[in-house]
This record gives structure tokens, sequence and C-alpha cells, in this order.
């Protein structure tokens, strides 16, 4: 009996091309593992493509609530942006999908685990680091580094090597974006936006949405609740997580919200130029954000802004299955334990507007606050306040003049 090898399978025709190669140069059985983290269409097809590929058996996994529950919404909660622009779309999948190959690899008894990242990439490391943490024992195998036995350097290539072993499928050799979808996101790279110099052709790239000079003059209410720092609804109706994503999508898509254009620091060392389409989780991420300023106390939330950076890296390096996130994570969890309450906002040519925000636990005393003396604050104690957190600037003004004497 061959041994068996898990491909991580997405259809396209780089993982179409590997799976001939596996055969020839290791002889093993190829199992193909598909992801489903909410790419839509691009799972139309993929058994009877597989199969005709020569893999022995496709496994179709339904991941996207896993996905959203147990790595989008506490990478929310946390408000980890990497960079100040990106909202870890592809990041925090790719934990989820390894997981999963290392799960189907266990239950098929396989030796090795095949992945279709190229060497200059992010995914190569997020897979391998957690294929490393939950399987390591499990041989990792990544085509695009084996140059012995890895010849294809092309679309090309790869469409005649499928050729040659038979597979005859309708693949382009087209040039187009490299894209990578799910849920949260969409990405494009490649074609103009490799020179950082050009503009985006924002009408032949965008697929989620639209740009925001091209969005609906009028602006559109929203309202999300959260319970907990969780989302429980859009407009009055309850959703669970993931189907609210799908309607914040939308709703985003239509008004222009959540496109961005970066040149990211790659963890192998390398900038890289890419635009991402994050309607829903831009939406999302901002809606949390306006309920925790009403609701933490300032030390915390100042101190929640270090770990959401360094959560951020961790998530984009690939180290989810780490001490230190679990334990940051830890920590963000006991931070949610009061956002709780409604965001109403405006969305609007790329924007989200403030409309509102409301909860039970706010910590905002409108009677504090306002200009009026209330029984809480005397304003003669400002005074006293000030004198002592100025006085060590009070007292290095003070010697700098005497030294200058």
């Amino acid at each position: 009996m061959k041994e068996k090898v898990i491909l991580a399978y997405s259809g396209g025709l780089d993982t179409t091309a590997i799976i001939p190669w596996l055969k020839e140069n290791y002889d093993y059985d190829v199992i193909c593992v598909c992801a489903n983290v909410g790419q839509g269409n691009e799972l139309d097809g993929l058994e009877e493509r597989a199969k005709l590929s020569g893999a022995s058996k496709l496994y179709i996994e339904d991941l996207v609530d896993e996905f959203v529950d147990d790595y989008v919404i506490p990478t929310v909660q946390a408000n980890a942006v990497y960079e100040n622009k990106y909202l870890l779309g592809t990041s925090f999948a790719r934990p989820v999908i390894a997981k999963r190959l290392v799960e189907i690899a266990r239950k098929e008894n396989a030796v090795a685990i095949c992945h279709g990242a190229t060497g200059k990439g992010n995914d190569q490391v997020r897979f391998e680091l957690t294929i490393k943490a939950l399987a390591p024992d499990l041989k990792i195998i990544a085509p695009w580094r084996c140059n012995d036995t890895w010849k294809m350097q092309s679309r090309e290539d790869e469409i005649a090597y499928c050729k040659e072993h038979g597979i005859d499928l309708p693949f382009s050799a087209d040039s187009s974006y490299s894209r990578d979808r799910n849920l949260w996101h969409i990405s494009h790279e490649g074609l103009e936006l490799e020179n950082p110099a050009n503009e985006p052709n924002y009408d032949h790239l965008l697929v989620l949405g639209t740009t925001p000079e091209k969005a609906p003059d009028e602006g559109e209410y929203v309202t999300l609740t959260f319970e907990k720092g969780v989302p429980t609804s859009v407009n009055g109706t309850a959703m669970k997580p993931s189907d609210i994503i799908r309607k914040l999508n939308e709703l985003g898509g239509k008004h222009g919200i959540g496109i961005i254009d970066i040149v990211e620091n790659r963890v192998v060392g390398m900038k890289s130029r890419g635009v991402y389409e994050t309607p829903g989780g831009t939406i999302l991420m901002e809606a949390h954000m306006q309920l925790e300023e009403l609701i933490l106390d300032r030390d915390t939330l100042d101190y929640k802004k270090l770990v959401a950076v360094k959560f951020a890296d961790l998530v984009y390096e690939g180290k989810w299955f780490t001490p230190l996130r679990e334990a940051l994570q830890a920590f963000i969890e006991s931070t949610q334990q009061n956002v709780t309450g409604e965001v109403k906002f405006k969305l609007y040519k790329g924007n989200i507007i403030k409309a509102g925000t409301t909860s039970p636990y706010s910590l905002y005393s409108e009677s504090l606050a306002s200009f009026t003396t209330g029984e809480l604050y005397d304003h003669h104690d400002a005074e006293g306040f000030i004198n002592l957190f100025g006085l060590s600037m009070k007292v290095r003004a003070m010697l700098d003049a005497e030294k200058k004497q």
C-alpha cells in the first residue's frame, strides 16, 4: 500500500499540477483537501477536477463558522491590524486550514502534507508553523522550494506539464491578478500593482464592491449590536457572526468601504504591494472600536492598543498556535466582558460616519463631561493636580534656566 500525502487543494492550476508531480516524484497516494472559508463559487467542480488530475480522494471541508468564530472574532476583539492597514484576511485563514489538514492527515494515516505556497510569500510560513505546532512528526512538502524536481516557472510550464500527464483542463495562460478570497476579504497582487508608482486599475480589479466615487450619492444607516465583544445583529435582525459578515460585505461593498492599497513588510523580509477589499470586516472592526471607546477605562484601552499590535504581528507571522497568542487572547477576552451595546453609523462613499453609540456599561457621564459643576468634580481640584502632574517639567525648566545664568 502506498504512503499517503495530504495536499492543500484549491483547484487552481498550481495545486492541480502538484498532483501528478507528487505521484511522479514521491509515488504517493494523493488525498486533496479543499477548505471552504467562504471563497464562494471557487469550489464549483472541484471533485471532478481533482480526480481527473489523479487524486484518490477529495475532502471539501466547510470551515466558515469555525474560521469566523475561532479566528476572526478574537482578532476583531483585539482590534488587531497589521501595519495600521491590513485586516489580516489571509493571515488568520491559514491556521484554520492547516489545522484541518493535520486532522485529515491523522484520519488518513498520511505521512506528509503538501502546500502550493511559493518560496517568496508569507503563506509557506503560516502553513508550516501551524503544522509544526500541531504535528511535528509529519513531513512537509513545498514544491516551489524543490529546485531539483519542480522545474515549472510559469503558468505555461504548468499547463504543458498537466497535458503531458493527461490532464487537459481549461486553464488559461493569460496574465491576471493573484488573488486570495475568503469570507472576510479578497486580496489582489500582480499586474500594475507590482510597481508602487502605478495607480490601481480599480475598474478591472474590484470584486466585492465599487469605488467610493461610484458609490450611491445617498448614505445608508446601519445599526450593529454586540454582546461581550461578539456581533449579534444587523439592523435589528439577529444573525450568527458569519452571516453578519456576509451582510456587512454586501452593505460595505455597495458604499465603497474597506478598499486599501498597501506596501507591507512580508515575514520573509521583502516588501510587497497589494490591494485588499474588506468591506464587512472594516465596518465590523470600526463598530467594535466605537463601542469599546465608550466602555473601557483609559488604562485598559491604552494597554489594549499595545496588545493589538503584538496580536496582529503574531497572526501575520503564522504564530497562531503559540502560548503568547493564547495568553494575549485571554487578556483580550477579559476586556470584553462589558463590551455590550448598540452602534449606529452611516455608510457614505467609502466613509463610516458615527451616528450614536449606547451601552448599559458606558463609562461616559454626561454630568461629569458637561461644563456645569457636579458633585463628583470641583474645578478647583484641577489646580493641585496640574501642579503635581507638571512638577517634573517645571523643575527641569527651572534648572535649565539656572544653568544658562
